[in-house]
C-alpha cells in the first residue's frame, strides 16, 4: 500500500491511536464469534429448516465484510494515497512547495473508515436475498426499482465515505455491482421455489 510519510502532533497521539485501531481490529477479528453466538442463541427457536436457511447467511457475511476490507487494502487506498500523493507540488521552481505531511491518526481513521463503509455496503446481497426468502420483494422488484437503488446507493456512499467524490465512487461503484449480483441471486432462490412447490404439488 502506498502511504505518505506519517507524523503525531501530540505526545499521545499515537498511544491513542493504537488503542483505537486495537479496539477496531477486536471488533472485526470478533464479529464472527459475536455472530455466531448470537445464531446459537436464536436457532433453538427456529425450525431445522428456518436453521438451515439461515446459516449460509452467517458464513456469508464475514466472508463479505472481509472481501470488503479486502478491496479497501489492495485497491481503494491505494488509489486514494496516489491521488493524495499526485496533488504535491514539490521542488518546482518560482511556486511554494506543497507536501503532504500526513497525521497517523488521520491517516489511519480514514482506512478504518472506509473499511467499516465497504464492509457495511458489501453485505447488500445478504439483506436483499433475506427479504426475498421472507417474500419482501422479488427480482422483478429489484429490477423495477434499479434507478431508485441508484440513487439511494450513492447517497449511502456519500455518508459513509470520506466527504471526497474519488471515494464516495469506490464505495459506489462495488455497491452497485453487488445489487446486480443480488437480483440474479434473488432469480435463483425464486427458481428453487418454484421447483419445491412443484415437486410437493406431484
Amino acid at each position: 500500500m502506498i502511504a505518505p510519510h506519517l507524523v503525531f502532533t501530540e505526545p499521545l497521539g499515537f498511544l491513542i491511536t493504537k488503542i483505537k485501531l486495537a479496539a477496531f481490529g477486536a471488533a472485526f477479528l470478533s464479529f464472527p464469534v459475536v455472530a455466531t453466538e448470537i445464531y446459537k442463541f436464536v436457532a433453538p427457536g427456529l425450525y431445522k429448516q428456518e436453521q438451515r436457511a439461515f446459516l449460509p447467511y452467517l458464513i456469508a457475511t464475514p466472508i463479505l465484510f472481509l472481501l470488503g476490507a479486502g478491496v479497501v487494502f489492495f485497491l481503494g487506498m491505494p488509489a486514494v494515497m496516489y491521488y493524495s500523493l499526485s496533488m504535491q507540488q514539490v521542488g518546482v521552481d518560482g511556486e511554494p512547495t506543497i507536501e503532504l505531511l500526513a497525521k497517523v491518526d488521520s491517516y489511519l481513521s480514514l482506512l478504518m473508515t472506509l473499511i467499516f463503509a465497504f464492509g457495511i455496503c458489501f453485505q447488500t446481497p445478504v439483506i436483499l436475498t433475506i427479504l426475498a426468502r421472507v417474500g419482501f420483494i422479488d427480482a422483478a422488484f429489484l429490477k423495477r426499482q434499479r434507478r431508485y437503488a441508484i440513487v439511494i446507493i450513492f447517497c449511502i456512499a456519500a455518508v459513509l465515505a470520506p466527504p471526497d467524490a474519488f471515494s464516495m465512487l469506490a464505495l459506489a461503484l462495488p455497491t452497485l455491482l453487488l445489487y446486480e449480483g443480488s437480483i440474479i441471486a434473488v432469480s435463483m432462490i425464486e427458481k428453487k421455489a418454484e421447483q419445491a412447490r412443484a415437486e410437493a404439488s406431484d
